[in-house]
């Protein structure tokens, strides 16, 4: 028998190849078994660059694919295994707008079935939430993305975000508090240096926004505060960080190593690493 089950979101959007194959097979190997979910229910897509080995990260001026990752992402990404994910949209409510004729009733509903969702949760041992660009489209500042985070949250259960994934957690807050979880932590995440100029691209539209929307070191920067601390890790090849419940990695090199320390925090009890 499996040890259990790791929610796994991915965006509808793109998400990079190795972010979700790296952590994957190291918790494959460990005997968990991946269910995933997108935004909108359609099967996910990896970014096409993430599985070509000639493409050239721009800030860090190298071939950021190897041959392995490579392989490894062609194999999953038609993969029956990611046929007919759960979809979000259909499984956490909508927050209504205030505005709604009836409001106060269709707000005490709207928390009434989050709760319902969240005691769903008990089922699964732990939350992944996958990088790339497309996450920026449609995870970041997705409310259900957010009460799905809320809700392993809740339960003091591993969340795990690598990449674009982890800004997610900067706007997971409960609604009336406005908090950010991850106040008075240590994460990680992209560091600006690593930040394109140009050609942030998304799988399934025809344009491109340039640069990412927002700086996510700024971002994290401020959601965790004084008592807490971003390390962009700038100039180390890898960054994960572990601060208990979150393990947070800066982008695709650090893929493999995140898996690691995921799976010994799910089995060994990591509380602490990186910092």
């Amino acid at each position: 028998m499996g040890k259990g089950k790791i929610l796994t979101v991915l965006s509808n959007y793109g998400y990079w190849g190795v972010e979700l194959t790296g952590p994957m097979v190291k918790l494959e190997e460990a005997g968990y078994e991946l269910t995933f979910v997108t935004p909108k229910g359609e099967r996910p897509v990896a970014l096409p660059p993430s599985y070509d080995t000639n493409y050239m990260d721009p800030p860090l001026g190298v071939c950021v694919t190897t041959e392995a990752d490579a392989q490894q992402v062609m194999d999953i990404k038609d993969s029956p295994k990611l046929d007919n994910p759960i979809n979000l949209s259909d499984w956490f409510p909508e927050r209504p707008y205030f505005s709604a004729s009836n409001f106060l009733r269709e707000w005490e509903a709207y928390f009434q079935e989050v709760r319902k969702r969240h005691a769903e949760l008990e089922e699964y041992a732990a939350l992944l939430i996958v990088g790339g660009s497309g996450p920026v489209v449609d995870m970041v500042n997705n409310q259900r993305v957010h009460d799905l985070i809320l809700g392993f949250h809740k339960q003091d259960k591993p969340i795990a975000a690598i990449c674009y994934g982890v800004a997610c957690l900067v706007f997971a807050r409960d609604f009336n508090e406005r908090n950010p979880i991850i106040r008075g932590k240590h994460v990680t995440g992209h560091c600006i240096e690593y930040d394109y100029h140009d050609g942030t691209g998304f799988v399934g539209t025809d344009f491109n926004i340039g640069p990412p929307p927002y700086v996510l070191e700024y971002l994290l920067s401020d959601a965790v505060g004084p008592d807490g601390r971003y390390h962009g890790n700038f100039g180390k090849s890898t960054s994960v960080i572990a601060d208990y419940p979150f393990i947070t990695a800066r982008s695709l090199q650090c893929s493999h190593e995140f898996g690691e320390q995921f799976v010994n925090m799910l089995d060994h009890g990591l509380r602490r690493y990186g910092w």
